[in-house]
């Protein structure tokens, strides 16, 4: 049985871009997070080490935005998706991160630019 767990709108502070100002200033991301789950037998015992805890992801989720700044939201995606896929043990089948940069640097009204990247586990 697969089922979906989302973390939508998790607002975290960072340094990542490659204007010299975003690097110095920082600003806010957006990242929304999708695991897709084996929850067969976490449903079954209502044991939450039989899935993966949102409240960890969300927690390293917000660790990586904060302190590991990078260039480009290609490379920021894709390595939160990785991270997300890893640490979330052998629960999670697949994963799909978002992440959103709503006061990017582009001189035009707009709501935000975003990447998505995802991870999947090999067989």
């Amino acid at each position: 049985m697969t089922q979906k767990i989302q973390i939508k709108g998790l607002r975290v502070y960072g340094y990542h871009g490659v204007m010299e100002h975003e690097r110095d200033e920082g600003q806010y991301f957006i990242i929304d997070a999708t695991i897709k789950v084996d929850a067969k037998r976490a449903s079954s015992t209502d044991d939450i080490s039989n899935t993966v805890s949102y409240a960890e992801i969300a927690q390293l989720i917000a660790e990586n935005v904060k302190n590991n700044p990078v260039n480009l939201l290609e490379t920021l995606s894709q390595r939160l998706a990785d991270e997300v896929l890893t640490a979330s043990g052998p629960w999670a089948k697949s994963v799909k991160i978002t992440v959103s940069k709503p006061d990017a640097p582009i001189d035009l009204y707009f709501d935000t630019v975003a990447v998505t990247a995802k991870a999947k586990r090999k067989a």
